[in-house]
């Protein structure tokens, strides 16, 4: 890189996943193909055939989503590496930090992609299949959607769960406190909310049974030190310690994905 112009990687995180997501990382270069390989290996399915060939029913499970999308991200990753495009900063959303933390060394690929399915696994577990629900409202502030998780809770659970960008804010926890919170949105004067197509309410309290899964799991994890700065999801800050990993980690299961201020960080 010329000057002081620096590079960062962003990786995506759950509801990027498409049939046929990879082939061409897969077929162009041989540092992507041994990512599938040690994916598949790690796990004990083909996992290269689910992104290629679907079908996407099974794909969509969440369990089979994250692993899936996180090789996708470190194939990509690989290919790049082989390009000499090497980053100075690197950072996911949600289930992409992991590839982040991949990419700069804190975690090992083999050791990553089977916690990320457990982590899917949990994540499914934690919360009774259509109790649960997200949506996206578009058109108004942070401070006045989090007034708005306030007024729609009644006893049950809707948290911010994503601030992806000015004016577009996600929600999640109960059903019907989600409904309440878009009736409430529209009211306020929110250009658009839409529900989600998703199969739990990620990143809000309904969460915490996963999260202590987590932790059990990740205790037992090795960690390294980053080699390149890591934005974190849960505040934006740089994860610089090995001992840093697992807690952020874990923290991030249930607390808000704050993009928008992973970006400015990143600038």
């Amino acid at each position: 890189m010329k000057g002081d112009l620096r590079l960062a990687f962003c990786f995506p995180g759950q509801g990027s996943q498409s049939v046929g997501m990879g082939r061409g990382f897969h077929d162009a270069s041989a540092g992507a193909r041994a990512v599938f390989e040690e994916a598949s290996d790690a796990l004990g399915l083909d996992l290269a055939k689910l992104c290629f060939e679907g079908p996407g029913e099974t794909l969509q499970l969440t369990a089979n989503t994250q692993p899936a999308v996180l090789a996708v991200s470190v194939a990509a990753t690989a290919v790049r590496a082989e390009r000499g495009l090497e980053p100075s900063v690197v950072a996911g959303h949600s289930l992409g930090e992991y590839a982040a933390l991949v990419a700069a060394g804190a975690l090992a690929f083999r050791d990553a992609v089977r916690l990320v399915r457990r982590r899917g696994e949990f994540m499914q577990e934690a919360v009774p299949v259509g109790t649960g629900a997200m949506a996206a409202i578009l058109g108004l502030d942070l401070l006045v959607v989090e007034e708005i998780c306030r007024e729609a809770g009644a006893g049950q659970v809707v948290d911010v769960a994503n601030i992806n960008a000015p004016g577009q804010v996600v929600v999640a926890g109960h059903r019907a406190a989600v409904e309440r919170a878009v009736a409430l949105a529209a009211r306020r004067g929110g250009r658009r909310s839409v529900l989600l197509p998703v199969s739990a309410p990620f990143h809000c309290r309904l969460m915490a049974p996963a999260a202590e899964r987590l932790a059990a799991v990740l205790a037992g994890m090795p960690t390294a030190p980053p080699r390149l700065a890591v934005v974190r999801n849960v505040d934006a800050g740089l994860t610089t310690r090995a001992d840093e990993v697992a807690p952020f980690l874990v923290r991030q299961v249930t607390a808000p994905v704050r993009w928008t201020e992973c970006v400015g960080r990143m600038a």
